[in-house]
């Protein structure tokens, strides 16, 4: 078995959930450079594709608040080698369907399995990074999602030719399988359980022991209080899914490219999103320390990713240039992912005690725009034959985001119990002497 004797313990365990996030992403996304080979063997169209991207997106929607839940209910270790094995196994199916109809239950059951995985892992993280990390934390592990979105292309695109379509999802499958193997072997909910881990790392951990507490959990209050974030959250994922699922397509279909150059052209959009990822890890935990604001640590970079996603998304309807719509795809994409670290950071900060539950309301959001997004796009596509028209509802979303984020208030810890004012005892009124 792997031994990762270079880093401490919980900098092993920020490598595992890394690899996590790459994985993951590698099975979610691939279908978005497999539809093509896909489409002419199956016999599908556009819309019909748009329901088998978002057929991943219903159970993974709902799974954010389940799997949560779970997570703080059983702990990270035991969630994750439930979920893990479930989307492994789906993946492996995906290259056995038949049809529409088997491909869209793959899919389905993929979104079962993957819904709990980011959540799951926010609660990990909450239990094994200082406070000072969570926005690195939340960054590197993102921007490993990202390396995942551009790896993806290159090696199905590989897979495919040297292969097959089928043979690459059934690779895939095997190697999420590997990693729960690595998972369940080395993690452990609690930090003070772990053989490896030193009294320093201990010193700086959270105070409380969070895992393995089975508090109670508000859940109304609690969804009050994470509803902005939730909204905000839609408004990246909508931009988002429509970058995972078509952009690959859009380089193939608009610009008449073959695979390997459209995954080529779809790889370096991604890779600026790695980069974005990285550095809005990095920025937010530099203003906190700075400033000592969790608020404009978190809310100051979301603002500005959405803004300038919005700025550089802008020109793609008007310009028709490769090498420029490339390079404006970039830049959209870097922007679009300064806003995943601190974004993800706000649950830990709001809720530590809550973070998987509270993660998964807010990566409702997320899913709930991969419900409805793909199947707009695919239906918009069909309708009129033009690739870029998905790119204007996207525009819209980014303006509200960065309204919305200035709502969030990371800065303002939500609490188990509504503090009330004590009662206010009155004396008894004296009695009077009869006359």
């Amino acid at each position: 078995m792997l031994r990762l004797v270079r880093f401490k313990a919980t900098d092993r365990v920020l490598l595992i959930i890394c690899l996590m996030y790459l994985v993951t992403y590698i099975d979610r996304v691939n279908i978005g450079t497999a539809a093509p080979a896909m489409q002419k063997e199956l016999g599908l169209t556009n819309f019909e594709l748009g329901l088998a991207f978002s057929a991943f997106a219903y159970p993974y929607a709902f799974f954010q608040i389940a799997g949560g839940w779970l997570g703080d209910r059983l702990g990270p270790r035991m969630t994750l080698l439930i979920c893990g094995a479930i989307w492994s196994a789906a993946t492996v199916a995906i290259g056995f369907v038949e049809g529409a109809i088997s491909l869209v239950i793959a899919r389905f059951i993929l979104g079962i399995g993957e819904g709990s995985a980011f959540p799951t892992a926010t609660r990990a993280l909450a239990n094994w990074m200082a406070a000072d990390r969570r926005g690195f934390a939340q960054g590197i592990t993102h921007a490993f999602a990202r390396l995942g979105n551009a790896l993806t292309p290159p090696l199905i695109a590989f897979l495919i030719v040297a292969l097959s379509w089928r043979d690459s999802f059934i690779i895939v499958g095997l190697i999420s399988f590997a990693w729960v193997a690595l998972w369940f072997w080395y993690f452990r909910d609690d930090p003070r359980d772990h053989k490896h881990v030193t009294p320093e790392e201990i010193a700086v951990l959270p105070t409380v022991k969070i895992a393995g507490e089975r508090k109670a959990v508000p859940w109304r209050r609690l969804l009050k209080r994470m509803m902005p974030v939730t909204m905000t959250d839609f408004c990246y994922g909508w931009t988002l899914w429509l970058f995972l699922n078509w952009i690959p397509s859009y380089f193939l279909h608009q610009y008449q490219l073959d695979i390997k150059k459209s995954a080529i052209f779809a790889s370096g959009v991604f890779f600026a999103g790695v980069v974005g990822d990285t550095v809005g890890g990095i920025v937010s935990d530099r203003i906190l320390k700075q400033t000592g604001s969790v608020s404009k640590a978190r809310v100051s970079v979301i603002v500005v990713g959405f803004l300038g996603a919005f700025l550089f998304m802008l020109p793609v309807l008007f310009v028709t240039d490769l090498l420029t719509i490339t390079l404006c795809l970039s830049g959209a994409f870097f922007f679009a992912e300064l806003i995943v670290a601190p974004i993800w950071a706000v649950p830990m900060d709001i809720a530590p005690q809550h973070s998987g539950t509270a993660s998964g309301f807010m990566n409702f959001g997320f899913g709930l725009a991969g419900m409805i997004s793909p199947v707009v796009f695919g239906a918009v596509i069909d309708a009129t034959g033009r690739w870029d028209l998905p790119f204007v509802a996207s525009l819209g979303l980014l303006l509200l985001g960065a309204v919305l984020a200035l709502r969030m208030r990371p800065d303002e810890p939500f609490l188990d119990e509504v503090e009330t004012a004590p009662p206010v005892v009155t004396a008894p009124a004296a009695v009077r002497p009869s006359a």
